[in-house]
């Protein structure tokens, strides 16, 4: 089981960036995909969720109007674009996979079967 995660990077404050997560290993269709993030001395939270079933999706609040979350299933790649990036957004984002319907699961590592590596997101004020 294999999630790459890519796209991180140094941005000013206002940019953008998109995440990239290849999934292979698994079936892809069957599971939620999201991220997490966790800036430093922070505890991981759940950023972003899209579910398997009927695209449903979740945003926390503090990236709701600013992040999109979209999934390629041709090609098991989930991406998250990031707009209106703030100093705030900082931090380790973590590609994650869980075989649950609901997307709010994704507030919780609980539900986690998969994790990636982390790509850092590194906003400059």
């Amino acid at each position: 089981v294999q999630l790459q995660a890519s796209g991180g990077g140094l941005v000013q404050a206002g940019g953008s960036l998109r995440l990239s997560c290849a999934a292979s290993g698994f079936t892809f269709d069957d599971y939620a995909i999201g991220w997490f993030r966790q800036a430093p001395g922070k505890e991981r939270e759940g950023v972003s969720c899209i579910s398997s079933s009927d695209g449903s999706t979740y945003y926390a609040d503090s990236v709701k109007g600013r992040f999109t979350i979209s999934r390629d299933n041709a090609n098991n790649t989930v991406y998250l674009q990031m707009n209106s990036l703030k100093p705030e957004d900082t931090a380790v984002h973590y590609c994650a996979a869980g075989r649950f319907t609901n997307v709010l699961s994704m507030r919780s590592t609980n539900y986690i079967d998969y994790w990636g590596q982390g790509t850092l997101v590194t906003v400059s004020s």
